[in-house]
């Protein structure tokens, strides 16, 4: 099975040529330079040139700030291009794998109290940003073409590759004495490594549709900064504080947990722990 790996220049990208490195599978990888996916033209011809059985697209506009001043280009690159690859996917007979956000749901305290466990895949979308409206539409356009696809849901996506919050905690720690942290957004953070292999294991199981991916609990942005500095054992006076403490042009949902249920029941999946696989991650940076 051959593999064409699209955004290969992001966190999530250089993480599946990472994976698929260790594996024996044929994979091309492209970046941005490579391939313009709101390039119609370019998306075919190389297509046609690299005939893969699975298309991973990691390409993504992720500026979510920017997208509230430019939503037009966030439409293009996260709602338009993944619909116009899924219709040549779907004439090619390739499988299309796209990741898309938790940003798709509103993140409100009543839908936190109908869904205390997270979101479940089929859970009605209302996103309260461009972004979010923007990688709704892609998967709106996914599900419409027609391709064989899996849509994975991430959230708080963190990884050994590119930047995250995890990195940026590692380096205001060790310039800071004191930090703030917003304490008020409910989530657990997707782990690129695992998800990746998850991804691959949907795959070999021959699964459709949308499927949600992320470690194991149900934390805030303060937990996750506490835990790296204990497991780093970094010195840091962290205080907890609301987001009116950070405004910023994009509303962000205070509830961003997806659940996880439909990709716990496949087989070969294995969801771990946050703290484990963050442990992972800390381990795989220091190495």
């Amino acid at each position: 099975m051959k593999y064409l790996v699209i955004g290969a220049g992001g966190q999530l990208g250089k993480q599946w040529v990472s994976e698929l490195e260790s594996l024996d599978v044929e994979f091309t990888a492209l970046n941005r330079k490579a391939l313009d996916i709101s390039d119609r033209s370019a998306i075919r011809k190389v297509l046609e040139q690299e005939k893969p059985q699975v298309l991973v697209n990691c390409a993504a506009y992720t500026k979510v700030d920017q997208a509230e001043d430019e939503p037009e280009k966030a439409e293009l690159i996260n709602g338009v291009a993944p619909g116009v690859i899924a219709d040549i996917c779907a004439q090619k007979n390739i499988k299309l794998i796209h990741y898309s956000t938790d940003y798709v749901f509103r993140g409100s305290e009543e839908d936190e109290q109908k869904y205390p466990t997270g979101y479940p895949e089929d859970a009605p979308t209302d996103p309260v940003n461009e972004y979010g409206k923007s990688k709704l539409m892609g998967e709106s356009a996914i599900v419409n073409s027609g391709a064989d696809h899996l849509i994975i849901r991430v959230s708080w996506l963190c990884g050994e590759f590119g930047n995250n919050f995890v990195k940026t905690m590692l380096r205001l720690g060790s310039e800071r004495d004191e930090l703030s942290v917003v304490n008020d957004q409910v989530g657990c953070p997707a782990f690129t490594k695992p998800v990746v292999n998850n991804t691959l294991q949907l795959i070999r199981s021959s699964k459709q549709g949308i499927f949600h991916l992320r470690s194991a609990g149900r934390i805030t942005w303060f937990d996750l900064a506490s835990a790296i500095f204990k497991e780093k054992y970094i010195n840091v006076s962290l205080n907890a504080v609301s987001s009116e403490a950070f405004p910023s042009k994009a509303k962000r949902p205070n509830f961003s947990l997806l659940g996880i249920e439909k990709a716990k029941a496949v087989e070969g999946v294995i969801i771990n722990d946050w703290k484990s696989d963050l442990s992972e991650m800390l381990n795989n940076l220091s190495e």
